[in-house]
């Protein structure tokens, strides 16, 4: 009979006691902020279904980026809004493009920032897919030299970081070469590598204007019902020239972070979706949750899960509270 000699309580009696023997513990050196890059001077307008998260032009982007990195935030990923769009997604490799600018616009305020960079077609696409059309179909093949020109643009403008989020089968391995013939062999991929075909993006279409004009992204992102897949997808981006990988999103996907990080000994991040944000921000709006509670219990769940590098919009805020700590 183990009680009442084994008495597992004793250690939770008091914060302190919670404090000395606590597993996981969130900080924010694995954080990373999620940013919308657009045209224009002096716009900063409020996504609606994101309370708290804004399109914003350049000069916003760096005034943001100020407060990150004060807040002691080490990332910043950036997504572009162009001001035209086209079937084959020129300003997501125009070198005058919303994402570029502002990543030279970082780097001359000299903010002590790492700036990983989304790189993805579909924001940029008149039809709203991550690649390019063929009628009605995706095309694989050719979608792979615009997405390696785009992280080119990235990478002269002064990322730290590309992450490839289209799902295209040889993407990394297109990237990393187009890198390394430029000179850029010092910067990192960090690979969208098992991203799922979720309901979880909705306020991110909202956000990055990316709503498919026909059909869905199934055909080319993971099916939700699929774990095993997840590893063989991570295996190959690593063969391709991956420095890291990413599971996304985040909390339905738990057990594939886990199994991810008990298989592979490479950085692992997850990023905690826009649907997963609005969810809580609607709740806590209507006095359903404590925020500050949940975000960190969810966020202490995904790094216990395996991810060292978590996306997050909630990342100001958890910063603030860990300070408060």
């Amino acid at each position: 009979m183990t009680f009442p000699i084994h008495r597992p309580r004793r250690l939770r009696r008091t914060e302190a006691l919670r404090g000395l023997v606590r597993e996981t513990r969130l900080t924010t050196s694995g954080l990373v902020y999620p940013m919308f890059a657009c045209p224009g001077k002096n716009v900063r307008t409020e996504v609606s279904s994101m309370p708290g998260i804004y399109q914003q032009s350049v000069d916003q982007i760096v005034e943001e980026c100020r407060e990150v990195a004060d807040l002691g935030i080490p990332a910043v990923i950036l997504f572009g809004l162009p001001e035209h769009k086209d079937e084959l997604a020129s300003e997501a490799y125009d070198a005058n493009g919303a994402v570029q600018r502002s990543i030279e616009a970082i780097r001359k305020a000299k903010l002590d920032l790492i700036v990983l960079t989304d790189v993805c077609l579909c924001e940029y696409t008149s039809h709203g897919h991550c690649g390019v059309i063929k009628g009605e179909e995706v095309l694989n093949d050719p979608s792979l030299v615009l997405l390696a020109d785009a992280a080119l643009s990235h990478a002269r403008a002064g990322a730290d970081i590309v992450a490839p989020s289209d799902m295209m089968d040889g993407r990394v391995a297109a990237i990393r070469q187009k890198l390394d013939e430029n000179g850029f062999e010092n910067v990192a991929i960090l690979s969208y590598a098992a991203k799922y075909s979720s309901g979880f993006y909705g306020p991110f279409r909202e956000a990055a204007q990316s709503v498919p004009r026909f059909g869905d992204r199934r055909s080319y992102q993971m099916d939700p019902a699929n774990a095993r897949e997840a590893l063989r997808e991570v295996a190959l981006d690593l063969e391709e020239g991956a420095d890291m990988i990413m599971v996304k999103p985040a909390m339905p996907y738990l057990d594939v972070i886990q199994r991810v990080r008990e298989k592979l000994d490479v950085p692992v991040a997850a990023y905690n979706v826009s649907g997963e944000y609005a969810m809580v921000k609607a709740a806590v709006q209507r006095g359903w949750l404590d925020e500050k509670r949940v975000v960190l219990e969810i966020l202490t769940g995904i790094q216990r899960a395996g991810a060292e590098i978590i996306l997050t919009y909630h990342a100001k805020d958890v910063a603030r509270w860990l300070k408060a700590c």
